[in-house]
């Protein structure tokens, strides 16, 4: 039993005495309770009153699988009706004996930290203050509680804010509030939210009994801020408390201890936590279950990396690692004494009972075994600065590194990560950027005479830091995890700046620009199949080829999703009048309507910009569906930005031959692609064959073919009695052609293309190199229309008319070509006649052709056939790209 011994009375004059014993720190807080016995102010007397412990004989505690213990934190019980929330989930536990942990009400521990505050500043406010907690609890009860309960917890209530009056007012004479005096006070949030739970889980006729775990936990101080529990006394207070009262459901206060000297405290930070830990240690629980407003623990933070998932199970490593490096987890001190009674801890949604959560137990099981599964999460940690110290003089010589971080610990600062070259040249070490002046300072005078002698070259400071921690218990036994991290950052443009592994191999830390830190975090997560490989792509020109490959991707997008891990998220649309932005993506199902109603003017530093800057996905692409010269020139400048480019636009790889250079060899140093299939071929896979036999060690002796889709069906349709004039405006109107055919006609186009794969070849060819033989009589160039031209062609039928008929007489047909002459080292664009067996003139409608002559295909040149014109194909081949892109950042081929 406890029992109260009366003191005497106490008068004002001791008041002040007792302020002044709270100014030295030599009064016990543990030992103070207040009744008020005349009035509610302090004119009236203060009674003081010291709990005394009296032994009662003892009934055994059981221990084991009996007993759950849940956790339910300040936003859990936040509200009277989320108390009551809380008292269905117990009642519902079907477990023989329940074990239920609470914090304060939601804001509540805040608000009593501030009365301490106000108080020992002497703000007069704290009176105000007190009594708005009052009110808050007063009318939570009213809400919650009826009857004698209600009584009874309203008596209580009084009790204490009178008493807490009393504490405050000499806290305010003193000015003055030791550690002990503050954790008297701010424990009350504990205490009544306890009570009120227990007496609402007592109207459902449960029995049901509260515990103030400050008579019950004891533990010692262990460092700044931080304690340990001392479980062989806690756990015979806890004996002797259930001796008293046996009940089968105990609803226990956290965050709140004592001292072996029973001097009140708390748990510090995540208090909690630690009390449902320890409490299921002493009564070796079968598990733990911490309720919180989260589904369970994300395998990334959800507002950094949107796809972020769920983790149904994390070992008490994986689970210790992710809180040191900052993930929303649990305290790393929280996990001790579970861990050391193997007790699972589960942690889930109070608000959601649906989801299972996630548990944390010793080593979960691994269902696949695959390289993925061994990486569980990644955490970040912002606002650090490296710290570099270097010098050949460290080589070899004992006691430098002792000799560094023993100035690091002087100074006190925290150590996040250190890393040391095996040629002990250089070590380098995080810390906070706000601790970082300090070190550096610190440093420099230890290291005085070695700086000045050269021993030590410098102690180089790095601000702008971040780390990034991959997480993962398997990852010690499988290979080829820091291979796929490393691959990850590197295509994502990332710099990493410092590298730390254990030897156990929990996790890979890597020191990056802050800058980049979120995109890291992206990539990587997305590299380990924690989320779909994700792309974020701009349209530039939505006409015929854009606007077809925008509803291409509209009805593949879930298919890609759902089957290749590939999510393609369009964040960006522009024209040259208008342009469309999103940050997460465009419902591409009405982009149309969106791009008329939601559209602002175009700019196309801004919709760059929109994409650069984009945070939310890490791999970004922009595909040039126009045939502009301008857009073409900012290639250079998007792939240095780290983002992919993918066009069917020719006019970057068929212009001046030094930017074409400097493109593919900026392309060709960095993780940044540039895809360009469509420029030659429309959707056939003249580019890839191409790369495919020079990369095998092939050489290219000839490439010879019709590379116009619309000169194809122009020719292949010019036979008979039909007239070149007639051919060309059937092909103009069945939208073959471009509006002007003469853009067509005049063969720059196919020039081009043979430009384009004369440099893939390896020949350096300026566009004015290729002699091209138009197809417009020089009579018609300077026609000032295309309807003008249209009306004046028909002129020349008799001419070609003629050439048909020669050629015909010769067993032959009319072909406009374009040569590739790799062995002389030139092209070009004509008219040619061919047999009619020959490959070339077996083609129909728009198809291209191409024949590869090689030195493994002498005999018998290779040949590409298929349809070369048309927006489906033109835009499938530029999609074919974009999963090219997405298989390279990761994606399953």
């Amino acid at each position: 039993m406890t029992g109260r011994v009366a003191l005497p009375v106490v008068h004002r004059a001791m008041v002040a005495s007792l302020a002044t014993n709270i100014r030295q720190g030599g009064t016990s807080a543990q030992c103070w309770k207040y009744d008020l016995s005349q009035d509610r102010s302090l004119g009236g007397s203060v009674r003081i009153a010291i709990s005394v412990e009296q032994d009662d004989v003892n009934t055994y505690l059981p221990k084991g699988d009996m007993w759950s213990v849940h956790k339910f934190g300040g936003t859990c019980m936040g509200t009277p009706q989320r108390i009551q929330s809380v008292a269905d989930i117990v009642l519902s536990d079907s477990s023989e004996r329940k074990l239920v942990i609470v914090s304060a009400m939601s804001k509540v521990t805040d608000m009593m930290y501030n009365l301490v505050h106000k108080a020992q500043s002497r703000d007069d406010s704290y009176m105000i203050a007190l009594e708005e907690v009052f009110e808050k609890h007063m009318a939570a009860a009213k809400d919650l509680l009826d009857g004698e309960d209600l009584a009874s917890f309203l008596s209580q209530l009084h009790s204490d804010v009178s008493s807490l009056r009393a504490m405050l007012s000499a806290i305010y004479i003193a000015g003055h509030a030791t550690e002990s005096f503050s954790d008297f006070v701010v424990g009350h949030g504990e205490l009544w939210s306890a009570q009120m739970l227990s007496y609402a889980i007592k109207k459902s006729g449960a029995p049901c009994s509260w515990m103030d775990t400050r008579e019950v936990l004891v533990v010692k101080p262990s460092g700044p801020n931080q304690v340990d529990p001392d479980y062989l006394e806690s756990e015979k207070r806890l004996q002797k408390w259930f001796s008293r009262q046996p009940a089968e459901i105990i609803v226990a206060t956290g965050f709140i201890a004592s001292t072996a000297e029973n001097i009140p405290t708390t748990l510090k930070r995540d208090g909690s936590d630690f009390s449902a830990a320890i409490i299921g240690s002493l009564v070796r629980a079968r598990q733990v279950t911490i309720w919180t407003d989260v589904d369970g623990v994300f395998s990334a933070d959800p507002r950094k990396v949107s796809e972020a998932v769920i983790l149904s199970t994390l070992s008490y490593q994986e689970a210790w690692e992710m809180s040191y490096f900052g993930a929303n987890v649990l305290h790393p001190r929280t996990i001790i004494p579970v861990m050391k009674d193997n007790i699972p801890i589960v942690i889930r949604n109070m608000f959601n009972i649906s989801a299972p959560g996630t548990m944390i137990c010793r080593q979960p099981a691994n269902d696949n075994g695959d390289l993925d599964a061994c990486v569980k999460s990644f955490a970040t940690i912002d606002n650090l600065a490296l710290v570099n110290v270097e010098g050949t003089g460290m080589a070899g010589v004992p006691g430098t590194s002792s000799a560094i971080f023993s100035v690091v610990k002087d100074v006190g600062a925290n150590v996040i990560m250190i890393s040391q070259a095996s040629s002990e040249h250089s070590i380098c070490f995080a810390v906070p950027e706000k601790e970082v002046a300090a070190v550096s300072a610190a440093l420099h005078v230890r290291f005085r005479e070695a700086l000045a002698a050269g021993r030590l070259s410098k102690v180089e400071v790095i601000n702008g830091c971040s780390i990034l921690a991959v997480v993962g218990l398997r990852m010690a036994s499988t290979p080829g995890v820091s291979a796929m991290l490393f691959d990850a950052l590197a295509k994502a443009n990332i710099n990493v700046r410092a590298i730390a592994q254990g030897c156990s191999e929990y996790n890979i830390t890597v020191v990056l620009k802050q800058e980049d830190c979120v995109r890291a975090l992206r990539a990587a997560h997305s590299r380990f199949f924690l989320s779909k490989t994700t792309l974020a792509v701009g349209i530039i020109g939505p006409g015929l080829i854009g606007g077809t490959l925008l509803n291409q991707l509209k009805d593949q997008a879930a298919v890609l999703k759902e089957n290749m891990n590939i999510d393609l998220r369009v964040i960006g649309i522009t024209g040259s009048s208008t342009m469309l932005l999103s940050d997460t993506g465009i419902d591409l199902t009405q982009w149309k309507e969106l791009l008329r109603k939601e559209a602002e003017p175009a700019d196309l530093a801004n919709f760059v910009r929109h994409m650069s800057d984009n945070h939310v996905f890490p791999n970004k692409v922009l595909v040039d569906c126009t045939a502009d010269t301008s857009v073409a020139s900012h290639y250079y400048d998007w792939l240095k930005k780290g983002i992919h480019v993918i066009t069917p636009n020719k006019k970057a790889n068929s212009g001046p031959l030094d930017r074409y250079l400097k493109l593919r060899t900026l392309q060709r140093a960095s993780y940044t692609h540039y895809f360009y299939e469509a420029t030659v071929g429309a959707g056939l896979p003249i580019i890839s064959t191409l790369r495919g036999l020079l990369e095998t060690g092939d050489k290219i002796l000839r490439i010879e073919g019709i590379f116009s889709g619309t000169l194809s069906y122009i020719f292949n349709n010019f036979e008979g009695t039909r007239t070149f004039s007639n051919v060309v405006a059937e092909a103009k109107e069945a939208g073959y052609t471009e509006p002007d055919p003469r853009d067509d006609l005049s063969g720059t186009d196919v020039a081009r293309k043979v430009i384009i794969l004369a440099r893939e070849s390896g020949l350096t060819l300026e566009l004015s190199d290729i002699p091209v033989k138009s197809l417009v009589p020089e009579a018609l160039a300077s026609c000032s229309s295309a309807d003008e031209f249209m009306q004046k062609l028909p002129s020349f039928d008799e001419d070609w008319a003629k050439q048909r008929s020669e050629a015909e007489a010769a067993g032959e047909v009319l072909r406009y070509v374009g040569v590739v002459d790799a062995v002389n080292q030139k092209g070009q664009v004509e008219l040619r006649r061919y047999k009619r067996d020959h490959p070339f003139a077996q083609l129909s409608g728009s198809d291209n052709i191409i024949a590869f002559t090689t030195s493994r295909y002498k005999e018998q040149p290779l040949i590409v056939r298929g349809p070369g014109a048309g927006a489906e194909v033109t835009a499938g081949g530029v999609f074919c790209d974009m999963l090219r892109l997405a298989s390279s950042l990761g994606a399953p081929s």
